[in-house]
């Protein structure tokens, strides 16, 4: 299944090779003068990554059911990342990670999408001292050396270091992230929604224009402040006469207005 998600979160896999790393790995810098390897933290090693992700599996088809769910998100995921089994998609599969274990455990209605993606994401530094938190603590225990090719080499065994780890920051984090989708977001969201059907509504109201089309000028509103632009008058909706267009501003001012301001204060 991770291996069918990298597939997908990749796409144009021309420059990436697919499946588990065959090297080491690293998140990190390069000295500029050398080359070194600069890490901030330092990944499984390449042969155990079968064992570790056979790990996960069973973690996740066994303890985990009976975890608190945004616990079990945290354990997953985040383990998952500390691995870092793959070239490339690492993070954004970790992400679904997180989303995937919340709704398999029935934590969000089914057909309803919880993004609570966009609060990690938002909350970038404090998302980076949380990873940080134990690969810090994790990178004076691993040996390693330089390789030719400017990668790491790890010399001692590294197994359980990704097997083990105090997960309290990454929970505590994830419900915290949790709590503001649920007391933000999604209230957000809803009533952001809500104001594009009024929208919608009332421009259907007064001139026939299909789904589209209207959802295609409530985008060029929202983003040029609540106005058309000259180029969007003349070209996409050079059909709408100035009383038409004006009043369609004003709908938008009307619903939207007011709101759409503040969210960009």
């Amino acid at each position: 299944e991770l291996l069918r998600l990298q597939r997908i979160v990749l796409g144009d896999a021309r420059f990436v090779r697919l499946g588990f790393r065959k090297e080491a790995g690293f998140v990190g810098e390069h000295d500029r003068d050398n080359g070194t390897p600069l890490p901030d933290h330092i990944s499984a090693r390449p042969e155990d990554l079968p064992r570790l992700i056979d790990g996960m599996a069973a973690f996740d088809q066994g303890p985990a059911q009976n975890l608190d769910a945004v616990i079990a998100a945290a354990i997953l995921a985040f383990g998952f990342v500390y691995i870092h089994p793959f070239e490339d998609g690492n993070g954004r599969i970790h992400r679904y990670l997180i989303h995937h274990v919340l709704a398999m455990r029935g934590f969000n209605p089914p057909g309803v999408v919880f993004p609570v993606s966009a609060a990690i994401l938002d909350q970038i530094n404090e998302y980076r001292g949380v990873l940080e938190s134990y690969s810090q603590r994790l990178l004076p225990l691993v040996e390693w050396e330089p390789t030719p090719q400017f990668n790491v080499r790890v010399l001692n065994d590294t197994r359980d270091f990704y097997r083990f780890f105090d997960a309290t920051p990454h929970a505590e984090f994830l419900y915290a992230c949790v709590r503001r989708t649920i007391e933000r977001d999604l209230p957000e969201e809803t009533a952001f929604l809500q104001r594009h059907d009024q929208f919608r509504q009332q421009v259907d109201a007064f001139i026939e224009m299909p789904e589209r089309v209207t959802d295609l000028l409530f985008r060029f509103l929202h983003q040029n402040g609540g106005h058309l632009s000259k180029r969007a008058r003349e070209e996409e909706f050079a059909a709408l006469t100035s009383d038409e267009a004006g009043r369609i501003e004003a709908i938008y001012a009307q619903t939207l207005g007011r709101r759409d301001h503040q969210d960009r204060s």
